[in-house]
């Protein structure tokens, strides 16, 4: 089954709205490896709308499981990735203004700075995943980039608005999953997944590892983190 990082950004979007001290998404880390995360993600956005550049200091200094940094290829934000060398950087494409992040990097186009920000990273010891569409041509071109895994982008599946719409996105997944674990690529998957839709993910035995935020957040809210934690990982398991 995958393993659950749990994205703590919305903590710090709560935290941000008031520019107060609290919440904080250090201690909401903490009680979501006390409920049997895996993983810790963030997202360091050049806006800094969320997470700060301490928080990913702590953050590091203090979580007993795998910090996963998602990040896009400013010179400032890398110059940050390569001081904190999170466990793995997950490049993701980054619009100002966006409220989410609304796809996979585009991978036909000119991708010389994104290698060079896999290689830098790779040098500093920090293994690259790149958050892609489930695409054939994305996939392989993410092995040529040197890439160590691949992020698989589950929104469109998350959004899909009809049974038939679901069941054709989830064997893109699939065999986007297959594809990339037979070309020597970690499989990781993430966005838009909820307590409703990532039970179905789940049978696609390739992926390795699901990054979740908004929908364990907003449980967390009602539930408390730690039981929201334990509900989604509840799914995952069975």
């Amino acid at each position: 089954m995958p393993r659950l990082s749990v994205n703590v950004d919305h903590i710090a979007t709560l935290r941000e709205a008031r520019k107060a001290k609290e919440p904080d998404p250090v201690a909401a880390a903490f009680l979501a490896e006390l409920g049997g995360a895996e993983g810790i993600t963030v997202h360091l956005r050049e806006d800094r709308r969320h997470i700060q550049e301490r928080d990913l200091k702590i953050l590091r200094s203090t979580i007993k499981t795998k910090l996963n940094l998602e990040m896009g290829t400013s010179e400032e934000i890398v110059r940050i990735a390569l001081t904190v060398k999170p466990d793995l950087a997950t490049l993701v494409p980054e619009k100002r203004g966006e409220i989410t992040t609304e796809g996979g990097l585009n991978l036909s186009q000119d991708n010389s700075r994104l290698k060079e920000t896999i290689d830098l990273l790779h040098e500093r010891g920090v293994l690259v995943s790149l958050f892609i569409d489930p695409t054939t041509s994305s996939v392989r071109k993410a092995q040529k980039l040197g890439a160590d895994f691949v992020e698989l982008n589950t929104g469109i599946y998350a959004e899909a608005k009809s049974p038939l719409e679901t069941d054709t996105e989830l064997e893109k997944l699939a065999g986007a999953a297959i594809l990339a674990k037979k070309i020597g690529l970690g499989v990781n998957a993430g966005h838009g997944l909820n307590y409703q839709n990532v039970e179905r993910i789940c049978l696609i035995k390739e992926i390795e590892e699901l990054s979740i935020g908004h929908s364990i957040i907003s449980r967390a809210c009602l539930v408390g983190m730690e039981q929201a934690v334990r509900e989604m990982i509840k799914l995952i398991k069975g």
